[in-house]
């Protein structure tokens, strides 16, 4: 018996999406939105069985759309057992109450249903406490339909003031607990810093890896540096940043970030909340835009990216324009448009690699350091600073004769004087 009431609460949810074609945008934008939300509530568990679009000037203050489309779409909801109705934009508190009572069932926006998947793959420690920060700031205002359900810390004698009610008290425990996450989380930014303090000592420049959710950053990113970042066939399979160190063909050393991947009507909120994790991108020396040039939609998806780089404040940064998935054009030309609208654009496939050896080239070029030339004679007993020079240095000639190694090389000024005792003079 236990069994069966397990399996039967764990049935997949059955969902209706909706969305409004407003009458300035083309009606190719709002299906293929709606598309992008279906994906969203697959990822999130979800069977969605059917949608519905509704044409109109602005959304309906009431129920964001028409009352008689509303009623429409309830009793397609009826027919189809539907559990929850999904929303392609952000309702307001008063009509996610309105449309609930028309639907009798859950009814969810886009904000929520990201909100859900985050939840979902955050892993570590910043990632939760970011993902726990956009959930409550989004609920406090709706807390009229979900007090009863933050009232779960024992009460009683001394727990509330005189005349103060229930709602009260929960949005006062709401708005602490977002105090205190926004305490926390600044302490992870100033973590941060020190770790990019730690970072410039080094001078490894910092690159960072964005672009539109499931464009193949994390493919990319493991594919580059040996890494083990999970790769999914589903939006937002990565949320928590990783970074690791890459030596390029020149032997430069460089670190590598794989970022959230970006998305249209990305909530402000959201980008507020994960601003630790943007960190890695507005402090960024360079971006690799990843383009997944495969997707119908990718001038939109390459300008939602850009969209939230600006938000961010990141817009100015130098950005290396990626061509992804060319493996998936059978004659291999389906860049070229691509490589025509962004010159210097670079094509390859992550999941090949064809074409990385010229992305690892062109990475070389853009993050090419100030070096000075010098020709060295190291004395072969000096084992430990011909490995440092391999290190530290672009080795552009070698010779061993004699008693010693002679190099012809470029390394960073400030390591000039390390080197002093062996460059050669008589030059």
């Amino acid at each position: 018996m236990k069994a069966l009431i397990s399996t039967a609460t764990k049935r997949t949810e059955r969902v209706f999406l909706v969305g409004v074609e407003l009458k300035d945008r083309e009606a190719w934008d709002a299906r293929e939105s709606l598309n992008e939300l279906a994906q969203l509530a697959e990822t999130a568990g979800g069977q969605v069985v059917g949608d519905g679009l509704q044409r109109l000037e602005a959304p309906m203050a009431a129920t964001y759309i028409g009352s008689g489309k509303a009623d429409e779409f309830s009793r397609r909801c009826q027919r189809e057992n539907v559990d929850t109705v999904i929303f392609d934009d952000e309702l307001s508190p008063a009509q996610s109450r309105n449309l609930e009572q028309v639907f009798d069932c859950k009814v969810l926006d886009r904000t929520s249903l990201i909100l859900d998947i985050f939840a979902r793959r955050a892993r570590t420690r910043e990632g939760k406490l970011q993902v726990e920060l956009a959930q409550l700031q989004h609920l406090l205002p709706r807390l009229t339909r979900y007090w009863s359900h933050l009232s779960r810390q024992k009460g009683g004698i001394g727990m509330r003031g005189d005349g103060e009610t229930q709602l009260e008290t929960d949005r006062r425990r709401v708005q602490d607990r977002i105090s205190r996450l926004e305490e926390e989380l600044d302490l992870v930014r100033r973590q941060r810093s020190t770790q990019r303090q730690g970072r410039q000592r080094s001078l490894w420049p910092l690159t960072s890896i964005v672009g539109y959710t499931n464009a193949g950053k994390s493919t990319l990113f493991n594919t580059l540096t040996g890494a083990a970042v999970l790769e999914e066939d589903k939006l937002f399979a990565t949320l928590d940043p990783t970074t690791r160190r890459l030596r390029l063909p020149s032997n430069q050393n460089l670190l590598l970030s794989d970022t959230v991947g970006f998305l249209r009507k990305l909530p402000h909120r959201l980008v507020e909340a994960f601003k630790a994790t943007l960190e890695e991108v507005v402090n960024a020396d360079l971006l690799i835009h990843l383009v997944d040039i495969s997707h119908p939609q990718a001038d939109e998806q390459v300008t939602a990216v850009e969209e939230v780089l600006a938000e961010i404040d990141a817009e100015d940064k130098p950005v290396v324009m990626v061509l992804n998935k060319i493996d998936l054009f059978e004659n291999g030309d389906g860049a070229a448009r691509f490589l025509e609208r962004y010159p210097g654009a670079v094509a390859i496939s992550a999941k090949t690699g064809a074409g990385l050896s010229t992305l690892l080239a062109e990475l070389g070029n853009r993050l090419r350091p100030i070096r000075d030339f010098i020709e060295l004679v190291i004395p072969h007993h000096e084992a430990s600073t011909i490995a440092r020079l391999h290190t530290v240095g672009q080795i552009l000639e070698r010779r061993y004769e004699g008693e010693g190694a002679w190099f012809k090389a470029r390394i960073p000024p400030h390591l000039r004087t390390e080197f002093e005792p062996f460059i050669r003079r008589d030059l």
